[in-house]
């Protein structure tokens, strides 16, 4: 069995069971708009196998493709349990496990979303090589989240991470830093959603 990062920090897990229930009224409004674009970038033909890692309330779930056959992996019971009811009409397998050390094979994906976890886990770099690892050559990570740009200061940012790291998600993460953990990732495409641009969808894809 792989290990479980997570584990490591028990009060972030204590606080997204307590968050769970409270979670979609403050997420889900805000970021329908932004979720819904980014998923945009999956196939709409024929069917893949797809890795929701860090899947959460499963407030992504909705909004995929029908066709397809799908994993949600969360660390979090309580956020699995209600994940389930919104993944009914799918083809889904939910998991239990740690996104910074999944439970799976190799090569095991044609696409994986990571939708507001890269910024969350502990450590970024090992969630986002995790992706990169079961994905299939070819195959495209659907990557939305808040990131600083290289170099920027954002002093308040910096400051609150210190707190907000310990019990909800990190506010101090560089893309371009951990996207060196994965260097068979390219970038397809990045997109400022929100927060003028702190909030970005982008698409990597597998080169090798």
């Amino acid at each position: 069995m792989r290990d479980q990062p997570y584990r490591q920090n028990p009060l972030l897990r204590m606080s997204y069971s307590l968050i769970a229930p409270l979670y979609d009224a403050v997420i889900e409004r805000p970021m329908r708009d932004a979720r819904t674009r980014s998923l945009g970038a999956l196939p709409t033909s024929g069917s893949r196998r797809i890795l929701v890692s860090g899947a959460g309330t499963g407030l992504d779930l909705p909004l995929l493709p029908a066709q397809h056959r799908y994993t949600a992996l969360d660390f979090n019971p309580a956020m699995l349990a209600r994940a389930r009811p919104r993944g009914e009409k799918l083809d889904i397998e939910f998991v239990l496990g740690d996104s910074m050390a999944l439970p799976f094979a190799d090569v095991q994906f044609d696409h994986v979303v990571l939708h507001l976890i890269v910024a969350v886990v502990p450590e970024p770099q090992r969630c986002l090589a995790e992706a990169a690892r079961v994905l299939k050559p070819g195959g495209t990570i659907i990557l939305f989240d808040k990131f600083l740009q290289p170099d920027q200061y954002a002093p308040i940012r910096r400051l609150f991470n210190g707190i907000t790291r310990r019990f909800a998600t990190r506010m101090d993460v560089v893309f371009e830093e951990v996207l060196g953990a994965a260097p068979e990732l390219e970038v397809v495409s990045d997109v400022p959603m929100l927060g003028n641009g702190w909030f970005r969808a982008i698409v990597l894809r597998k080169t090798e």
